[in-house]
């Protein structure tokens, strides 16, 4: 099945880790793909290797993306984490695998509309694709099989609180 988090608030790579966490503790074998994250001290990052069948990957820069002026080395890494992720799933060693942030990475230009549609269509195994991330195409909210909108209520930063270690990263 196809699995998409989106909107607006705080929780959709939250929400898709404790998807891989759950299947890892069933002996799942369990992929993220993150985009766009390129910064090193995420928590998943750090804790990755320990978990049992849980395998993360990350591709991009540690600096935000202009939308409207992507650098050559965002496209890049955006390209080179694609392909990664296709050829994961055309490989079906994963029983989940968790496109983090690709929802941003479509809307912001680093990966086509088509190729995400065609990757999903073609997907050859029984694996459950997750989508992360604000921006969620409708084409892309029309064919999967589970949509969950995050909507922000309220936030710290809202009152200036800076992201917290362990919370927000």
């Amino acid at each position: 099945m196809i699995q998409v988090y989106t909107g607006n608030g705080k929780g959709k790579t939250t929400a898709s880790l404790g998807l891989a966490l759950r299947a890892c503790g069933h002996g799942m074998k369990v992929l993220m793909v993150q985009f766009m994250k390129g910064k090193i001290d995420y928590g998943e990052k750090l804790i990755a290797p320990e978990i049992p069948g849980f395998e993360l990957r990350s591709f991009g820069l540690p600096t935000f993306v202009d939308k409207n002026n992507p650098s050559e080395e965002d496209l890049k890494l955006a390209k080179e984490g694609f392909a990664f992720a296709s050829d994961a799933i055309a490989g079906g060693k994963f029983d989940m695998i968790i496109l983090d942030e690709i929802n941003v990475a479509v809307d912001f230009g680093l990966i086509p509309l088509d190729k995400l549609i065609k990757l999903l269509k073609d997907n050859p195994h029984d694996t459950e694709i997750v989508l992360t991330g604000r921006y969620a195409n409708p084409k892309i909210i029309e064919m999967a099989d589970l949509v969950s909108e995050i909507k922000e209520i309220k936030h710290p930063y809202q009152q200036n609180v800076d992201a917290r270690l362990g919370i927000e990263f």
